[in-house]
């Protein structure tokens, strides 16, 4: 079971980005691959350590974390919310160095304090991002919904290398072949050097001596794809599902950018949302109100019957359990809220009028008028 994001960092709820970052920086170092090498455990708490700072650092999704707790994050491998809001059912280690590069300039724990010669980072994808917005019984229950992206693939007449078939690529002169270019700055705390991708040669350290002409030496195209996204049940607007690989490709096969999904909610016929709970307001006539009556309603899956109590009064609300959307943190139900309204007659025939007289006179005495204060 994963701990909680502030526990790792050793953080409390209320923390600040300043305290968040230098709680990841003192685990990161402490941790890091490069200084532990071979130790499983500390590999485990530098990848721990990534995640929690990875949502915590971010305030879209620390305010998902902070709603939903782990169910923001671990709805489901390779989609749910965790291909999720921030998508961490899959974190790896690559995930985590990733992490520490974009936090403190280099993946490298060497490169970090000074020294070493770090590795090559190919340039990746950008970041997708679409809406798609969902009617209340595709929330209520979860649902599989197929979208159409354009994005940037592989172009095919170079397999994504970025050359003519036969060309080979050489070293890039700019970086000497590490794909990387680096800037040393000093400070009173020491010598800090931060590492960034090539913009010659894109990270992969070669540059393309004849350039595909399909592609003009990136080895990417724009193209169509369908892509499926599993929403789970309980997702609300504003919500977001991050689907790891799906945005677009790197340039000359480096990785792939991230799909972001953000979920909107279509206005509905009949209900309106309150949390996990839906509400309806139903109008009944003066005499199912009074002698009371089951009668048949809508519902999220389909029509229902209530029973309306007899004498039930305007503005009154009836529960039906269960009867409402999945909650993401738990997926337990919420319920249908049923708002009451009489519907007085407006024309009354002689006939219906001395009915209302007759029920009249058997009151005893002439109805009185209550007054009631209004409690706002």
């Amino acid at each position: 079971m994963k701990r909680d994001y502030y526990e790792v960092l050793g953080l409390e709820k209320g923390a600040g980005e300043a305290e968040i970052k230098k709680a990841y920086r003192k685990l990161a170092m402490k941790h890091h691959p490069d200084k532990n090498p071979g130790d499983k455990n500390a590999e485990e708490k530098f990848k721990e350590a990534a995640e929690a700072y990875s949502v915590l650092n971010d305030s879209q999704k620390r305010a998902q974390y902070d709603q939903f707790g782990h169910a923001a994050t671990d709805a489901g491998a390779g989609g749910g919310f965790g291909g999720g809001f921030g998508g961490f059912a899959d974190f790896d280690l690559s995930d985590a160095l990733r992490t520490f590069m974009e936090g403190f300039g280099s993946s490298s724990f060497d490169d970090f304090f000074g020294g070493g010669t770090g590795s090559r980072h190919r340039s990746r994808g950008t970041d997708l991002k679409v809406s798609l917005k969902l009617i209340l019984e595709e929330i209520a229950e979860g649902v599989t919904k197929t979208i159409k992206v354009n994005r940037m693939d592989s172009c095919d007449s170079c397999n994504g290398t970025g050359g003519e078939k036969g060309s080979m690529p050489t070293r890039c002169t700019s970086c000497e072949g590490s794909g990387q270019v680096r800037q040393i700055s000093r400070s009173l705390f020491g010598q800090f050097v931060n590492v960034g991708v090539c913009s010659n040669c894109g990270g992969s350290g070669e540059v393309i001596s004849k350039p595909c002409r399909s592609c003009g030496g990136d080895g990417r195209r724009k193209k169509s794809a369908q892509i499926k996204v599993n929403v789970p049940a309980g997702v609300a607007a504003g919500n977001y599902m991050t689907l790891r690989g799906e945005g677009n490709a790197g340039p000359r096969g480096s990785d792939r950018g991230d799909l972001v999904v953000f979920f909107d909610e279509k206005e509905h016929k009949y209900f309106t949302r309150h949390g996990a709970d839906i509400i309806i307001e139903v109008e009944i006539s003066f005499s199912q109100a009074a002698l009371g009556e089951k009668i048949e309603v809508p519902t999220l899956t389909g029509s229902a019957n209530l029973s309306i109590p007899a004498g039930i009064q305007s503005g009154q609300v009836l529960r039906m359990r269960s009867k409402g959307l999945g909650e993401l943190r738990d997926g337990r139900k919420g319920d249908q809220l049923v708002k009451i309204q009489v519907s007085t007659p407006t024309k009354l025939n002689s006939s219906q009028k001395k009915l209302f007289e007759q029920l009249s006179s058997t009151n005893g005495r002439k109805d009185k008028t209550k007054v009631r204060k209004v409690q706002l």
